[in-house]
């Protein structure tokens, strides 16, 4: 979850690591630091709050030539000053940044306070460049290589002595950690984001793996000093990619971007010709694909909700049982693993670390589990049997919105691909792919009409709780649609199966709780109004999203907002798209930081 960075050249190191982590802002933090070695001496200032305030206590002159930074998501100890990182030892020799959790951090300080070190933080990372300088013994690399054995958890590490110049040395376990190939000069960074500027040629480390860098030079090797060959990939999107572009916020270009996102989503995958469509990722034979009893789909937040309205269409119209399931309670729970069942394992990033540990057990226990995923190059994506990347682009606002559109995108064309092979006719395959083909026009006329939902916003966002309503698969749309809102404007709104409503939240409803229904015109709609219906009697203001034309549902609605008519099918994308503008522009109206919100990161790289 938190930003780290390293930079190993000929350029003076400070403005490129402050850099480094701007751009890593995204993944959300709470304090940032930096540390240069300058003439054989640490050159360590950092500050809690944004980069903004790390600015502000750097010196003009700050020349070292090598060093590492941090942004820091708090777990261990409050946001001070001293608990930001780099963190370094009583020597003053090491300096360190941490991403991920040591569990064991308490018998490790115990055993080192013992041996007479002082500790000045409160973190679990001070114990790891503690532990270093007490296993050093004139090398660095060797000293990590040690010290990491000693460690129980995660770590994405980066470090650099005083004593070893033009060198930093990077570790791995359970938090990401790439590799930067420059012109004479090497970088070491969490995300590729941090480097991209300077460089399009990477290399991913995995776990167990330790990586050295001088300006001309890398090398990769295991624990045990044995060099591994690592394969250097090229970085396909463009600066350009993660830049505001003259948009306010990042939230609002990647919600403005959606119309593009899914066309890429769905480009080269659908077959017209044959009414069906292709997912090459997948790896799988047609003989495998029907052999397939049962879907699984893990994942985490927005991505789970993906996944929700991904088994109620692989189920009702590719006729497979599926489920959707918090991939934070699977790995716990010692999963069954049953034959002929297929995995999804659903990660914007491909570094949800909740996500990712539950893979590895269901992969221990026998289980093929396909990847869908944004980021390329990703660990999800690369421990995988296979899956399928959505091409949204990179996504910088902590809220995800194209991702969840993406992801739906790939699960609809996995949907046509098994209906097909099993009961679905090639006229009704036909009309599924004419109607996902509509879907981008749609939302782009949905969002020329946002300054509506700007107007919806403005009436409520005063309401201190909110409801979401839906039923079938725009139930998980109601309960994503909740998420956005509580994520960046800090309303509280619970997302329910409208059904559910006389089943206990119909106790919240009052003249002060508003409650957004999703109506579409499909088979539960006479239901939903019923729902509606309910909640009116007892006073409480209700918001309808519903279809084009629907005079019945805007009727009973005090404020509505109407989207195309469309497939009934189509109808979570349609559906919300404006439930992410509202939450937007709720936030503006409230002065809340939209991509960066308070507490949340964009990578959740710890349990």
């Amino acid at each position: 979850m938190c930003g780290i960075i390293g930079y190993c050249g000929p350029k003076p190191a400070a403005p490129i690591l402050v850099e480094g982590l701007r751009r890593l802002e995204y993944r959300g933090y709470d304090s940032a630091g930096i540390c240069v070695v300058e003439n054989g001496h640490l050159e360590l200032h950092k500050k809690k709050g944004k980069l903004a305030a790390l600015s502000s206590v750097l010196p003009p002159n700050v020349v070292g030539n090598y060093g590492i930074g941090h942004t820091r998501w708090a777990t261990h100890g409050e946001v001070t000053d001293i608990n930001a990182h780099p963190h370094i030892d009583g020597a003053g020799k090491i300096a360190i940044a941490h991403n991920g959790i040591v569990e064991n951090h308490e018998s490790l300080r115990e055993k080192l306070t013992d041996d007479g070190y002082v500790f000045i933080s409160e973190t679990d990372s001070e114990v790891i460049v503690h532990l270093i300088h007490s296993l050093y013994e004139g090398d660095l690399e060797a000293a990590i290589k040690q010290a990491v054995q000693l460690l129980t958890g995660t770590y994405g590490i980066v470090a650099v002595h005083a004593d070893e110049p033009n060198r930093v040395v990077g570790a791995r376990n359970g938090s990401p950690l790439v590799l930067g190939i420059g012109d004479d000069e090497m970088f070491l960074a969490s995300d590729v984001t941090a480097i991209v500027a300077h460089t399009k040629q990477v290399v991913y480390i995995e776990d167990h793996e330790v990586v050295t860098i001088t300006p001309d030079d890398y090398r990769t090797t295991d624990l045990t000093d044995r060099p591994i060959d690592k394969k250097i990939e090229f970085i396909s999107w463009e600066l350009a990619e993660i830049e505001k572009d003259g948009y306010t916020h990042f939230m609002q270009k990647e919600i403005l971007e959606q119309a593009s996102s899914i066309k890429r989503a769905m480009q080269g995958r659908l077959n017209k010709e044959t009414a069906t469509g292709h997912l090459g990722g997948l790896n799988l034979s047609s003989k495998e694909l029907l052999e397939i009893e049962r879907v699984k789909i893990i994942g985490a937040g927005t991505s789970f909700y993906a996944a929700m309205v991904a088994a109620y269409l692989i189920e009702s119209i590719g006729r497979i049982p599926c489920s959707a399931e918090l991939a934070s309670e699977v790995r716990y729970r010692n999963p069954v693993v049953e034959r002929n069942t297929l995995y999804f394992a659903v990660s914007q990033s491909g570094e949800t670390a909740d996500t990712l540990y539950a893979m590895r057990e269901l992969q221990r226990k026998g289980a093929r589990v396909l990847g869908i995923c944004n980021a390329v190059g990703a660990t999800i994506p690369r421990e995988s049997d296979g899956g399928v990347y959505i091409h949204s682009g990179p996504e910088i606002a902590v809220a995800s919105t194209k991702a969840f559109t993406s992801q739906l995108t790939a699960f609809y064309i996995f949907t046509l691909i098994m209906a097909r092979m099993r009961h679905m006719s090639f006229e009704e395959g036909s009309n599924f792919i004419r109607a996902l083909e509509k879907v981008p026009d749609q939302v782009e006329s949905i969002l020329a009409r946002s300054d509506k939902l700007a107007e919806l916003a403005a009436k409520y966002a005063h309401f201190n709780n909110v409801l979401f309503l839906g039923r079938g698969l725009n139930y998980p749309v109601a309960l994503e649609g909740a998420l956005k809102l509580k994520e960046v404007s800090y309303i509280h709104a619970e997302g329910y199966s409208a059904a559910e409503i006389k089943h206990g939240p119909i106790a919240l409803i009052n003249e002060q709780t508003p409650s957004v229904f999703i109506v579409t015109n499909d088979s539960l709609r006479e239901k939903v109004i019923s729902n509606m219906k309910e909640v009116k009697a007892r006073r409480g203001p209700v918001i309808a999203l519903c279809v084009e034309g629907d005079t019945e549902v805007m009727a009973i609605a005090d404020d509505h907002f109407a989207v195309p008519s469309a497939h009934e099918l189509m109808y979570p994308y349609l559906m919300m798209v404006p439930l992410q503008m509202y939450a937007y522009h709720t936030a503006l109206v409230l002065g809340r930081d939209v991509d960066q919100p308070r507490n949340l990161a964009k990578s959740v790289t710890v349990e």
